[in-house]
């Protein structure tokens, strides 16, 4: 049963729907990243797994998640209802069957999901890493899957919102075969912390220039 590790900064409204539409088949596990709004108690009580992060940073909580994950196969998503769980299956089922190494979820956005500075942002991204990996790669997603050991072995070092960039130049260079497959993308429950918010938007990026370099 993959694990599904679930970045968690006050998102209490989004979790039961979140959780409620992954596939019986993932695991997941909320990493509480020092919500003031119960978000852990709420994961708790719909069932899933809860770890606590209490430094700030999106890939502080994703390697949280990851210290806790058991099994072969681990993935990625946010939690704010932006993603559809059930697209998770075709995502892991690369990995899954051996075919790949790191898949990742290319968005596919509904009207109003994604706000243009933050696509503008995220096609520059992609930008440089078609360049500097030459991959063919469109989207810098957050829900992907990969091998759990494998993705430990890489030694990513960014714990802030350099963190997904930083897992694709590391896996490249390691000779990953790397993939992906689209999936859909709705409006977010709730207000934005980063990508719905100019200000959020410049600092991931601050996060991911410092990565380029």
């Amino acid at each position: 049963m993959p694990d599904v590790v679930l970045p968690v900064l006050d998102e209490a409204d989004a979790i039961p729907i979140v959780l409620a539409g992954l596939p019986p088949a993932f695991n997941p596990i909320v990493v509480d990243n020092a919500s003031t709004d119960g978000s852990a108690d709420v994961a708790r009580r719909c069932g899933a797994q809860v770890a606590f992060e209490p430094q700030r940073g999106f890939g502080a909580a994703c390697w949280t998640g990851l210290l806790a994950a058991t099994d072969e196969v681990v993935c990625f998503m946010d939690c704010d209802g932006s993603f559809a769980g059930a697209d998770l299956t075709a995502v892991a089922a690369p990995v899954l069957a051996g075919d790949a190494d790191l898949v990742m979820g290319a968005r596919r956005a509904s009207k109003g999901s994604w706000p243009a500075h933050a696509r503008l942002a995220n096609r520059f991204l992609a930008w440089e890493l078609r360049r500097r990996t030459h991959l063919d790669l469109t989207d810098l997603g957050p829900m992907r899957a990969m091998r759990r050991l494998e993705l430990l072995g890489l030694g990513i070092e960014d714990r802030r919102f350099g963190w997904p960039l930083e897992m694709v130049l590391r896996a490249s260079r390691a000779g990953w075969r790397i993939d992906e497959i689209e999936v859909s993308y709705a409006p977010r429950i709730g207000q934005s912390k980063v990508t719905g918010t100019v200000r959020g938007t410049a600092r991931a990026i601050q996060d991911m220039t410092r990565v380029l370099r």
